[in-house]
């Protein structure tokens, strides 16, 4: 960390001039130059993804390891195989934690603004990531203002330890921001209450711009009402210029699990995530169902094979079965069950304001 400070300060990076990424020059960034088809196939690179709540993925950092019951059929594990064909996959195994220099300046060369998810195939504060490349992507996040970066991570104590140290060192990102950048969402994984009450309270201590939580695969029921933003609350966001003075989570995503071997999300979970947003005033976004869909969404269809449908236990299904008291749950594929929570299809996201607001910690 020492070593990240004493180059800041010197404001020359020769770690990332080695290795060819972004040094700082008098008038703002560049990389050496390359061949037109490098460029060309570098700027495609991440352009467009299926995920619901971002528009581009950046993955300056590949593979990961496994750290509770939400990665137990990771789809960036499940993925690693199909990747092997390329140079940076290539015999290396998922648990292989990889950092690329050469993929640092691909935002900015993405001329649209756009949301990034950062590391969809990691998790940036891994620990087998270096302090000094955390800080490199960082310094990418600063320059690249027309984006806005999703940071998700299992591993808030780490990002809590970096980033602290940044601020208490005065370590400028951006003038006038610090270490805090408005256009980069600090947020969380979390797959039950056990995952929830050990990450969220940390990345609430941690400064940054806007705090979220992703909770998916939702495995059980979460309460969060505790940890979420007040500032829109309905009521408090009549008072002219109220700013809840505690820190909150100010977006949440839920979605269920997809892949050959995911587990069931219940109705139930969903809907208690999304009425805590809205008696808090807190944008939410489901994401999809997954594999599997809750009997009583209008979307399940009837008439599915038998073998397609499954008690809560885990039991099949038997049209003798009658009437249980568990939710009964029909595979159907993520894409035919969708991302309608009882009919309505929730996007929200936070405000472009809120980055401004809060990019001085609060």
């Amino acid at each position: 960390m020492d070593e990240i400070i004493g180059r800041a300060r010197a404001g020359f990076d020769t770690e990332g001039l080695r290795h060819g990424a972004l040094v700082p020059l008098q008038r703002g960034w560049a990389r050496p130059a390359r061949g037109r088809r490098d460029r060309q196939r570098r700027t495609r690179l991440g352009k467009t993804t299926g995920i619901e709540w971002t528009e581009s993925t950046w993955n300056p950092v590949t593979g990961c390891s496994k750290v509770s019951q939400g990665c137990k059929y990771c789809y960036a594990e499940r993925d690693w195989g199909r990747l092997q064909h390329l140079p940076a996959y290539h015999g290396r195994a998922f648990t292989d934690v990889a950092t690329h220099s050469n993929r640092l300046d691909q935002p900015l060369r993405w001329q649209k603004p756009r949301r990034i998810f950062v590391n969809s195939m990691s998790d940036l504060f891994h620990p087998d990531v270096p302090d000094l490349f955390i800080w490199r992507v960082f310094i990418v996040m600063a320059q690249a203002t027309r984006h806005t970066f999703q940071v998700l991570t299992k591993r808030p104590d780490r990002a809590f330890g970096i980033i602290s140290k940044w601020c208490d060192t005065g370590l400028v990102f951006r003038s006038g921001y610090g270490a805090v950048l408005p256009n980069v969402w600090l947020g969380v994984s979390v797959e039950d209450q056990a995952a929830a009450d050990e990450r969220i309270p940390i990345l609430l201590k941690t400064p940054a711009a806007v705090r979220w939580v992703s909770a998916e695969p939702l495995l059980g029921p979460v309460a969060i009402g505790a940890y979420l933003s007040r500032t829109n609350m309905p009521g408090l966001r009549l008072m002219p210029g109220f700013i809840d003075p505690l820190p909150g989570l100010q977006w949440v995503v839920c979605g269920g699990e997809s892949g050959p071997h995911a587990r069931p999300m219940h109705a139930a979970w969903a809907r208690a995530l999304r009425d805590q947003c809205a008696v808090a005033g807190v944008p939410f976004l489901f994401k999809q169902w997954g594999e599997w869909i809750d009997a009583d969404q209008d979307e399940c269809p009837v008439g599915s094979p038998r073998d397609r449908w499954m008690w809560a236990d885990g039991s099949p299904f038997f049209s003798q079965d009658g009437q249980r008291a568990m939710p009964l749950f029909c595979r159907t594929g993520k894409k035919r069950a969708g991302r309608l929570l009882d009919g309505v299809q929730h996007d929200g996201y936070p405000s472009m304001l809120d980055g401004d607001l809060l990019a001085n910690g609060a």
